[in-house]
């Protein structure tokens, strides 16, 4: 079967020489940098979110040189199989060699917060059984403190009330994300709240805390799986960002 070679770092970079690109056009740039760490004749995790959807259009153009992907949603799910790549389920899998998804906000040191796309639960899971996550972001999701964006937190139903007060108690504000004048509703089954006035200083600390919280399914601070690259699309070009193993 013959497939599209996987472009090298140097032609990235050449692609945004003397250019202006909008933030679309960055993330597009660091889905196809992402085919790099695609490892040949292995199962790759595929995250959810409009920075992935790029990822995985470009993951069709070398669909030949992979087993399939396991996905961390319904929409991803979709989009993979559309282009005709093989989607396993993640209880079939034993290993997963790399993980590419996403953020909304990442830190100096690869922890993030997940979820904007509400997939956070899974997302979680595929990150948890891959052997390297790599990261895709525009320069614009790149901070210093994590919080600024809305931190989403997965909740069961009926604990979403309760779960709003505990934040209370922390200073922030907790709302339940809404669409058409009803709750969203994960692939999970479950709610989503959307949680401001933040300052996460210490995302490990944070992410043990709310995780023991009674209702909480998945808080979208990933500090347990954090990223170990991320790559950054920036106005001249994509920056790759080494982390520390894992702590």
């Amino acid at each position: 079967m013959t497939t599209a070679s996987i472009p090298d770092s140097a032609t990235l970079q050449s692609q945004v020489a003397s250019q202006t690109l909008t933030q679309d056009q960055l993330k597009a740039l660091v889905g196809q940098a992402a085919l790099q760490y695609v490892v040949p004749g292995e199962i790759i995790g595929v995250g959810t979110g409009s920075t992935v959807n790029h990822f995985i259009d470009a993951l069709g153009s070398i669909k030949g040189h992979i087993k399939g992907a396991v996905s961390s949603s319904v929409v991803s799910t979709q989009r993979l199989q559309a282009l005709g790549i093989p989607v396993f389920d993640c209880n079939s899998v034993s290993r997963i060699a790399v993980y590419i998804d996403g953020a909304d906000e990442i830190d100096k040191h690869g922890f993030m917060i997940k979820g904007g796309g509400a997939a956070l639960t899974r997302e979680k899971i595929v990150a948890a059984q891959s052997e390297k996550f790599v990261c895709i972001a525009d320069e614009s999701k790149l901070v210093t403190t994590l919080g600024k964006f809305p931190l989403p937190v997965e909740v069961i139903p009926m604990s979403s009330q309760r779960i709003i007060s505990q934040f209370q108690t922390k200073g922030a504000t907790a709302s339940l994300r809404m669409k058409a004048n009803q709750p969203v509703v994960t692939d999970n089954g479950q709610y989503i709240l959307d949680v401001t006035g933040l300052q996460i200083t210490d995302p490990l600390a944070f992410e043990t805390e709310v995780s023991q919280w009674p209702g909480v399914l998945t808080v979208g601070v990933f500090a347990y799986q954090r990223a170990h690259v991320c790559l950054l699309g920036t106005a001249t070009g994509v920056k790759t960002l080494n982390f520390d193993p894992p702590v």
